[in-house]
């Protein structure tokens, strides 16, 4: 049969041995999840041991990760946002989805979402131009507010003079004095709509 298989004799006769005690069997976890370059948690170490002839559950297997304070590369980060308020200023959505422009600069989206950065998340504010996708400006940093938004119009390399429409989501850090001013001295025509799709005009 081992000719047939093409396989040693060694391996076929191979038995696993027996785990004499639970510090043998947290070595053989850490040696799996180090050799695994720590990337491994519960459910692919028990593969792993199960490789090697041994049958654990994950209970047991996290209870010593746990003791040996082993935690995977790859556990997910749960966002947890910063509270802001609903802006409630009554502007009319005048884009209404048609995510399509004919001219550059004639109309402008923004909005903001979130990525993680070493152990930290940081807010990212884009401003996007619909005539072509270009993100013309940009921002990040910690707070979801209206400098965010401002350093990002600051970031844009071209003149706004020709800008008709500003689309935006109902954000409290677009209703700011500051960035009202920044739309009136370019007369740009500030409309917002209640829910922005999830960057529906990136597609």
């Amino acid at each position: 049969m081992c000719k047939i298989l093409n396989i040693s004799r060694q391996t076929y006769y191979y038995q696993a041995k027996p785990i004499e005690n639970e510090s043998d069997l947290e070595e053989i976890v850490q040696e799996e999840f180090i050799r695994n370059r720590k990337a491994y948690g519960t459910r692919k170490l028990k593969k792993c041991l199960a490789k090697r002839g041994l049958q654990f559950s994950r209970r047991r297997i996290g209870r010593i990760m746990k003791r040996r304070g082993l935690t995977s590369t790859y556990t997910i980060a749960h966002f947890k946002g910063q509270r802001t308020a609903c802006n409630e200023a009554k502007t009319a959505n005048v884009l209404d989805r048609t995510f399509t422009q004919e001219q550059p600069l004639e109309a402008i989206v923004t909005d903001l979402t979130y990525v993680r950065v070493g152990k930290k998340w940081h807010y990212i504010c884009l401003i996007l131009d619909l005539f072509n996708r270009e993100i013309i400006g940009y921002s990040c940093g910690e707070k979801k507010d209206a400098s965010l938004v401002k350093e990002a119009f600051g970031r844009i390399p071209y003149s706004l003079t020709d800008v008709k429409l500003f689309h935006t989501d109902r954000g409290k850090e677009f209703d700011n004095q500051t960035i009202h001013e920044i739309l009136n001295g370019l007369v740009i025509k500030f409309f917002s709509t209640i829910r922005m799709e999830e960057f529906d005009f990136l597609k």
